[in-house]
């Protein structure tokens, strides 16, 4: 197959949503479809011994939660398919912005009964801000739920999108007989067994036809009629071009749970979603279609095998393509590397690749090389933007609570922080370590993970810090920076980068320090 068209066959792309909206259960049944496994696993269900494939951590398995992002490809009619499943729990919204760099275009899960949750909300703000196209999966319309043109109102009004329903349900909860998709014009009955579901559709081209009163008794028939005519009425038709600009977002009902209405959102996702897109370097627009393979890294994960305590970065490709033991330059490091045994995903189950192209996430063995934004290239001097440190919300201090093991503990700090778990921070006046996170979650998983990953045990001491701000002097020789250092010396410590940081301990004194020192610049992230 030539390099274009293994281009145009592949479509990365993430899911989103609010804890609990059915993300995970999607993701399983796409999979299903992809013929990649033969038997889902719910995430909460315990009759199913088999738990979701794409939750491999143990402390997520005890929650019924995804705390890593995971990367699952499969195939499926002839495209190569990538998703980037992230977590939905809002102690891991930064890692979730971290994978909304690395995906072309998105999924975003809606709860029938729950409509737009808060998560939803700042995540599809992401999503944007970078014009990413997005896909909308109402999902669990075998309970009962919101109506769903009121659904539809808040998801225009909540979320600021302009909705295009292509399937539509024919009543919900109870009532619920199946979907009607507009899409492809036919109906899929709802059975309500999840095997027989996937393949049973009747193809309806007039919807005036008896044949939809015999399927479906004559009442649902004259109320699907009459919401299909409000339908087209009152949303704009579907245009793709709307779409893959970020201006127009179709909407689907289902329910993954039952199997049902998620075919008609993978057939109709293959066919409109855009294959690989361009992305900006800090020195020009990279095209997928180059000769020359770049890519960077938006996720390092420590010790996926506890057996080998290995580190994998994962790298989205950007252009060109990237072959197995071949040198490449990394570029902050400025040295050449090469990779004997890059992996493709599926979830716990990793292959070896040859060769990958653009839009394909590949997992390279790392023995402390990467840090999270990383580019590698064959020999250009670029760097992509995007992929910043977010000002942590919560801080305290870490200490050992076993003396004999603290170079374990170091170790596992070290690793933990460059997979971005957590912001390390060194205060200057006496070298304690402070970490600093988005999520307070985070600080139960750091201390389960160092304890069965690395063999060490810490405790925490709260420590009153209200906002982490990454200092910027104008001259870092003026009098008054130095002042600034001074009587701010107790609250000054660094990150892992060596860069200064200010710990206001509240919301005064950091609008006390801005206002005292005009020539020194605070900023919430680390990419200034």
């Amino acid at each position: 197959m030539k390099f274009s068209e293994e281009i145009k066959r592949r479509r990365t792309f993430g899911i989103i949503s609010h804890p609990d909206a059915g993300k995970t259960t999607l993701t399983e049944k796409l999979l299903l479809f992809g013929g990649a496994i033969q038997e889902a696993g719910a995430v909460k269900s315990n009759k199913i011994k088999k738990g979701a494939t794409s939750d491999f951590m143990e402390i997520e398995r005890q929650r019924g939660i995804s705390v890593a992002t995971s990367v699952l490809a499969f195939e499926y009619k002839k495209n190569k398919i990538n998703i980037l499943d992230t977590p939905g729990h809002k102690d891991f919204a930064e890692d979730t912005f971290r994978t909304l760099t690395a995906v072309d275009s998105v999924i975003v899960v809606i709860d029938v009964a729950k409509g737009v949750e808060e998560q939803t909300e700042k995540l599809v703000e992401v999503c944007r801000m970078r014009n990413i196209p997005m896909i909308v999966f109402i999902n669990k319309l075998d309970r009962e739920g919101k109506d769903a043109f009121e659904l539809l109102d808040e998801i225009e009004q909540k979320l600021n999108l302009t909705v295009t329903p292509l399937s539509f349900p024919i009543g919900m909860g109870y009532d619920f007989k199946g979907i009607y998709n507009i899409w492809e014009q036919n109906v899929n009955l709802f059975t309500g067994d999840p095997r027989r579901d996937i393949e049973e559709t009747v193809e309806i081209s007039d919807l005036e036809s008896s044949e939809l009163d015999n399927l479906i008794g004559e009442k649902a028939a004259g109320t699907l009629r009459d919401e299909l005519e409000l339908v087209h009425g009152v949303y704009p038709d579907f245009d793709k071009e709307a779409y893959l600009a970020g201006n127009l977002q179709p909407v689907f009902f289902g329910s993954a749970l039952n199997n049902f209405g998620v075919r008609e959102l993978l057939d109709c996702f293959i066919s409109i979603a855009p294959p690989p897109r361009p992305k900006d370097s800090d020195i020009r627009k990279v095209e997928p279609s180059e000769d020359n393979f770049t890519g960077f890294v938006f996720k390092i994960h420590a010790n996926m095998d506890p057996k080998h305590r290995d580190r994998l970065a994962f790298v989205k490709i950007v252009s060109g393509k990237f072959e197995r033991n071949t040198p490449y330059l990394h570029v902050r490091h400025n040295k050449k590397l090469k990779f004997s045994s890059p992996n493709a995903f599926f979830a716990e189950r990793k292959e070896i690749v040859d060769v990958s192209y653009p839009g394909d996430i590949v997992g390279l063995h790392d023995t402390g090389n990467f840090k999270i934004g990383d580019t590698l290239t064959e020999g250009e001097e670029l760097q992509y933007k995007g992929i910043p440190s977010f000002s942590p919300e919560h801080f305290r201090y870490i200490n050992n609570a076993d003396p004999m093991k603290s170079k374990q503990l170091e170790k596992g700090i070290d690793q933990l922080m460059d997979e971005g778990v957590a912001q390390l921070f060194t205060l200057e006046l006496n070298g304690r370590k402070v970490i600093g996170t988005v999520g307070a979650l985070q600080f139960e998983v750091i201390q389960y993970r160092l304890e069965h990953e690395y063999g060490a045990k810490c405790t925490y001491e709260n420590l009153n810090v209200h906002k982490a701000c990454w200092v910027e002097p104008k001259d870092p020789k003026s009098e008054e920076f130095k002042d600034f250092k001074r009587v701010k010396q107790k609250f000054l410590a660094q990150d892992k980068q060596g860069q200064l940081v200010f710990l206001a301990d509240s919301a005064f004194s950091l609008q006390m320090a801005q206002q005292k020192y005009p020539n020194v610049k605070f900023h919430f992230t680390s990419e200034f």
